[in-house]
C-alpha cells in the first residue's frame, strides 16, 4: 500500500467496488453460520455432532475469508485465497458426502447439499471469491506485488 491510500483502494485491493457486496455477504454468512452452528452445538449436540461441528468450521471459514477480503492487500489475499479454496473443497466434499450417505448427516451443515438450505450461495460464494481474487491480483501486476 503507498502513503495515503486506505485498505482496500490500493490497485489489487481486494474491498473496493463489487468486493465490498463480497465481503458483506461473506460477513452475513459469517454472523449466520456462526450463530446457528452455536446454536446447535450449545444444545443440540448429541444429535449430529459432526454437522454442527461443520457448520461451526464454516463459519470459521467464512470469517477468515471476511478478514482476508476486507484487508487487501498481498497477506489479505493469500489469506482470503486459502479461506476461499477450503470453503470451496468443504462444500464439494460435504455436499456430495450428504447426498450420498444421509444417515451420516442426521441435521444439516451449511455446506450439506452443496449449501441447498441456503439458497446454493455457500456454493457459488467461494467461486465468485476466487474469480475476484484472480482479477484484483492481475490488477495488481501478478502475486508478487502488494
Amino acid at each position: 500500500m503507498r502513503d495515503g491510500e486506505r485498505p482496500g483502494t490500493a490497485p489489487g485491493g481486494t474491498a473496493s467496488g463489487p468486493g465490498r457486496v463480497l465481503v458483506a455477504v461473506y460477513a452475513v454468512f459469517a454472523l449466520a453460520a456462526g450463530a446457528r452452528a452455536a446454536v446447535q452445538l450449545a444444545t443440540r449436540f448429541d444429535e449430529a455432532p459432526v454437522a454442527y461441528l461443520l457448520s461451526a468450521l464454516a463459519a470459521v471459514v467464512y470469517v477468515v475469508a471476511t478478514v482476508g477480503l476486507a484487508r487487501g492487500g498481498r497477506s489479505g489475499r493469500r489469506t482470503a485465497l486459502v479461506a476461499c479454496t477450503v470453503e470451496l473443497a468443504g462444500v464439494l466434499v460435504v455436499g456430495t458426502l450428504s447426498l450420498l450417505d444421509r444417515a451420516a448427516f442426521p441435521d444439516e451443515t451449511v455446506w450439506s447439499a452443496f449449501g441447498r438450505g441456503y439458497g446454493f450461495v455457500p456454493l457459488v460464494l467461494p467461486v465468485l471469491g476466487l474469480l475476484w481474487l484472480r482479477r484484483r491480483t492481475a490488477e495488481a501486476g501478478g502475486p508478487g506485488r502488494a
